[in-house]
């Protein structure tokens, strides 16, 4: 007995998904344009999109902190030779006196 149709999960693959939100983003198309012409409800394409920019966002971001990280570390290295130059300076002007 069959309730409402939604017996059967329709299940697409990632390449399937990520060319329907090409579609969107590359060709311009309408959201539900793109939905119609791929024969499924738009509001799928509409949770794909969403899904796909937070993962890019996430990348970004995860770069981003990267090279913060990598920047930071190099500038805590510059400033711990800097201060050393600096105590050694001190300890051989010391010591020519």
């Amino acid at each position: 007995m069959r309730c409402f149709g939604w017996d059967k999960k329709e299940t697409y693959s990632k390449e399937f998904k990520e060319e329907a939100v090409a579609l969107v983003h590359d060709q311009g198309c309408s959201v539900t344009d793109a939905a119609k012409s791929l024969g499924i409800a738009s509001n799928i394409l509409y949770r794909w999109k969403q899904n796909i920019e937070d993962k890019k966002q996430g990348e970004d971001e995860r770069e981003e902190l990267k090279s913060l990280h990598k920047e930071f570390t190099n500038g805590e290295r510059n400033t711990t030779c800097a201060l050393w130059v600096k105590k050694a300076s001190a300890f051989f002007a010391k010591e020519m006196k």
